[in-house]
């Protein structure tokens, strides 16, 4: 497995939607392992194929239950809210409250290019909206009301990522 790059707001790739997998091949399944094993260096929780800039369906979640992968996810059925903080391994350092629906049903296909369903409630339900939103081309960012600020030794890689933020969340009210 290879840890892979994690594009950063302001990158084109994280503003369009991705394209559907046709067929899950040993390239593909590759992809997963490498998303896997990426985001778990990372400590994140999820991540999107277009946050290693590949414009793909594609997805992997952990909410601390095991790992998840998901193809082509579509969520079918949605009810309930719930408001709760939210960061992402694209926008480092930002976090914000986003509302979200509590429970979801979500289809997609497996690494075996078989059919799926899962039904996710709280913490999986929300990390699995926000990584779909990923796949349609939306940050976080564009759904809170006040995004925070955390500080890191990182400091001008906090500011590049600053001055993204802002333009994206710019962008997004004028939308």
């Amino acid at each position: 497995m290879a840890v892979l790059e994690i594009v950063k707001a302001g990158h084109p790739v994280l503003k369009q939607v991705a394209q559907p997998v046709e067929f899950v091949n040993k390239k593909m399944r590759q992809l997963l392992d490498d998303m896997a094993e990426t985001m778990r260096v990372s400590d994140g929780v999820g991540l999107a194929a277009p946050q290693v800039n590949v414009s793909q369906r594609i997805i992997v979640v952990d909410d601390g239950t095991g790992l998840q992968e998901f193809i082509n996810p579509v969520i079918v059925k949605a009810d309930g809210e719930q408001i709760g903080l939210e960061g992402c391994l694209s926008v480092p350092g930002y976090y914000g409250d986003v509302k979200r629906y509590q429970d979801i049903e979500v289809h997609y296909i497996d690494r075996h290019n078989k059919k799926k369903k899962l039904k996710a409630e709280g913490f999986l339900a929300r990390i699995i909206q926000h990584e779909i939103d990923h796949l349609d081309g939306i940050l976080f960012i564009e759904k809170v009301e006040a995004a925070y600020r955390v500080k890191d030794e990182n400091a001008e890689a906090m500011e590049e990522a600053a001055a993204d933020v802002n333009k994206t969340v710019g962008e997004a009210a004028q939308a």
